[in-house]
């Protein structure tokens, strides 16, 4: 199963759209969690995904979404740009939400 061009341009507000089920909204919310600062995760979503995935599972996305968080603030420091490597394809730039 791969990602949608669809999700792709409903990403920003994954929470609503209906190309994202259940399941890739947990992870997503936990993704968002994880990206802030300080990463606090909710209860609430803790159980919700402990519901929906086994430990290996859970374990398995938090380290990715974890890599890909260090990955992105790493390259941050050091002016990691684009190489070029998807040039044209398909990349929609988040929406600004209203802070709450």
């Amino acid at each position: 199963m791969g990602i949608t061009e669809q999700q792709l341009m409903e990403l920003s507000r994954y929470e609503s759209s209906e190309a994202f089920d259940g399941l890739e909204r947990a992870a997503l919310d936990l993704a968002v969690a994880m990206a802030k600062t300080p990463a606090d995760i909710p209860s609430e979503l803790t159980e919700r995904l402990r519901r929906q995935f086994d430990e290996a599972q859970l374990v398995e996305l938090a380290a990715t979404i974890a890599w890909e968080n260090y990955q992105a603030r790493f390259n941050r420091v050091f002016g990691v740009r684009s190489s070029g490597f998807s040039e044209g394809a398909f990349c929609p730039l988040p929406e600004k939400h209203a802070a709450t």
